[in-house]
């Protein structure tokens, strides 16, 4: 199973604030909506209830929660990555799609990481985590 995250970050890696993204950009939600369709994704609570608790169509929902009972129609809850990890274990690649928190405990397991970088600081609460660069190689480059 190949492991993918998918991020928009500002320049300071601000990825939201007031739980919520800080831009609205179409082209980027046209790449997030074409890389993940019929794809399952993985994601905190936060990100959860930034969606408004309504699922993405088209897309498996992994949510990771610490509270036991949590519960949601349109998704599959779990208390932790690993946990999450192994119900997607037999799919062929599975998103990361955030928060921050869900980012940096992913990131020892990422094998492709997707960054739309908007070319902007950013005042945010969320930020995507300092991550070791080596390991990974710069396939494509889109400028906006």
């Amino acid at each position: 199973m190949v492991l993918k995250a998918i991020v928009a970050y500002g320049e300071n890696r601000v990825i939201g604030k007031d739980n919520d993204l800080i831009w609205h950009l179409p082209d980027d939600l046209k790449h997030f909506k074409r890389h993940t369709a019929g794809k399952t994704i993985i994601m905190g609570r936060k990100t959860w209830d930034s969606l408004g608790g309504r699922p993405l169509p088209k897309r498996r929902h992994i949510v990771i929660s610490r509270q036991a009972d949590f519960k949601a129609e349109g998704c599959e809850s779990v208390q932790s990555l690993e946990a999450a990890l192994a119900l997607v274990s037999g799919e062929a690649e599975a998103f990361i799609v955030g928060g921050a928190q869900i980012y940096e405990l992913a990131l020892p397991y990422l094998d492709i990481l997707e960054i739309t970088v908007v070319h902007a600081a950013f005042e945010g609460h969320a930020y995507f985590p300092d991550w070791d660069k080596e390991p990974f190689e710069l396939t494509t480059s889109v400028h906006h």
